[in-house]
């Protein structure tokens, strides 16, 4: 599910470099995710990334489940 919300997020409005900004901060650790988030100018609207925006004012909506690894799915192994 992932993977295609990030691939089809640029069809949602908004800049294909904010959005690769935002998937590159969803899958890194805080300190780096709040470095790319400041230096792409996004601003981010709830603390969970969930809603953020660009300085041009265009709308970012994160789904929680890119932003976080599944703790209910049953892993291979």
């Amino acid at each position: 599910m992932c993977d295609e919300f990030w691939d089809t997020a640029p069809h949602y409005g908004g800049q294909k470099e904010i959005w690769d900004a935002l998937k590159v901060a969803a899958e890194s650790d805080l300190a780096l995710a709040q470095t790319i988030v400041d230096s792409a100018g996004i601003i981010v609207s709830n603390p969970d990334m969930t809603l953020c925006y660009d300085e041009r004012g265009a709308k970012y909506e994160l789904p929680k489940y890119v932003l976080s690894e599944p703790t209910n799915l049953i892993r291979d192994g």
